[in-house]
């Protein structure tokens, strides 16, 4: 049965920049990949409809997992519900991820569903790998430079 991760952090950043984040490539390329990881994007349209292409290369084997999937709502600074399929016929399904941002006193809460997990990729191991990558967000949105 699909798995589904739920995950909740707040980030001391506004929620212009982290949106941003998430729709711009050159960001998700250095945020997005868990750790021993890198990412390509091919292409990221983010508008209702768009598309986006994708994959993570793992650094130690060079082993690369393609993956894309469509924009389903955008609601600027607030929400983004996309999906996500893998290129490799062995790992079937549509998975959706729902972000959700809402300003807090300290900047912004995030919270991100992501539902319909492939059976074959052990949910605690996806958990994991999004901490990893939220940490590298936080990273990336958080310092202000003014420069």
């Amino acid at each position: 049965m699909p798995g589904t991760v739920n995950l909740h952090r707040v980030l001391r950043a506004p929620a212009e920049r982290v949106y941003r984040a998430f729709i711009n490539p050159h960001a998700m390329a250095k945020w997005s990949p868990p750790d021993g990881f890198y990412a390509t994007y091919e292409y990221l349209e983010p508008e209702v409809g768009g598309t986006f292409k994708a994959s993570f290369t793992n650094f130690t084997n060079g082993q690369t997992h393609a993956f894309g999937g469509e924009y389903k709502e955008l609601v600027e600074n607030e929400r983004i519900r996309y999906t996500d399929t893998f290129d490799d016929p062995n790992v079937p399904g549509t998975m959706e991820v729902t972000v959700t941002l809402k300003a807090v006193s300290c900047g912004t809460e995030l919270s991100i569903v992501q539902e319909g997990i492939p059976d074959m990729i052990p949910v605690e191991m996806c958990y994991l790998g999004w901490q990893e990558s939220l940490a590298a967000l936080a990273r990336l949105v958080e310092p202000e430079i003014n420069q």
